[in-house]
């Protein structure tokens, strides 16, 4: 099975996804990092993400997806989406969840929250970091376990990532992402 897994995260100056209620402010919503994303999505062969995350995009309901849970054993479908799947990662593989969707190669795109982006950190292929200057949100939800006391580039850096250029995605707000790609042999 050829699986490769892919991240993407906007964050504020201070490594954060979302405020201190766990809302993702209006701020780190920049259009030029949305269609990013999107353009990514329509490719992804699944989207894993936390109870709390979801993309909310017009396309959404086709796509499909795991949502990482301790509340069922291995996986367990959605009754009012066929598209999703309930998955325990303590429970079962990624690759045999995937399975249970039909797929079997092809993008795993890995849309947070913490927990979510901390349990793939070994796994990464490519994680696409965005970043809002100008915005910090002190208290809120980080992209990785261990931020603030790490930056989100120096987590990646530990677990064998590389990054590539700074791209500038929006002059008016500065939102930039950088490609970090895992290193062979790591």
């Amino acid at each position: 099975m050829a699986l490769q897994v892919e991240g993407f995260a906007i964050v504020s100056d201070d490594g954060m996804l979302a405020d201190s209620s766990g809302v993702m402010p209006p701020a780190l919503l920049v259009d030029a990092d949305q269609a990013f994303l999107s353009g990514a999505l329509d490719r992804a062969a699944i989207l894993v993400h936390g109870r709390n995350s979801h993309e909310g995009q017009e396309r959404s309901p086709q796509r499909r997806r795991l949502i990482a849970t301790r509340s069922v054993a291995t996986t367990a479908p959605v009754p009012t989406d066929p598209n999703t799947l309930l998955w325990n990662p303590g429970g079962v593989s990624l690759e045999h969840a995937a399975e249970g969707l039909g797929v079997h190669d092809g993008t795993i795109a890995i849309l947070g929250g913490t927990d979510v982006y901390g349990l793939f950190l070994p796994r990464y292929d490519i994680f696409h970091l965005s970043r809002r200057p100008g915005l910090r949100l002190p208290g809120g939800r980080a992209v990785f376990p261990g931020v603030p006391a790490q930056t989100p580039e120096e987590i990646l850096i530990a677990h064998g990532l590389t990054a590539g250029p700074r791209r500038l995605l929006d002059d008016a707000t500065g939102a930039s992402v950088t490609t970090w790609r895992r290193e062979r042999g790591c």
